[in-house]
């Protein structure tokens, strides 16, 4: 019985399988944790810039739309 709990044990340590999805959920939490610690310290100087970005973004778009005639 002992044998077979080792046999086991060490196919359990060995297989790697499913290891990634760990790891990429550690990434996850960390980048998570990041973005609310920039927020937090951001206090709220991060919603003009994303507003100026955004509108910045809808600017040339339409520029863009506006010079190829409008055209889909």
């Amino acid at each position: 019985m002992a044998d077979n709990f080792r046999t086991l044990m060490d196919r359990f340590v060995a297989d790697e399988s499913g290891q990634g999805i760990t790891e990429y959920g550690a990434i996850l939490a960390f980048v998570a944790v990041l973005v609310a610690l920039v927020f937090s310290f951001a206090q709220g100087g991060l919603k003009g810039a994303i507003s100026a970005a955004f509108s910045s973004v809808i600017a040339q778009l339409n520029s863009l739309s506006s010079a190829t005639g409008g055209a889909s």
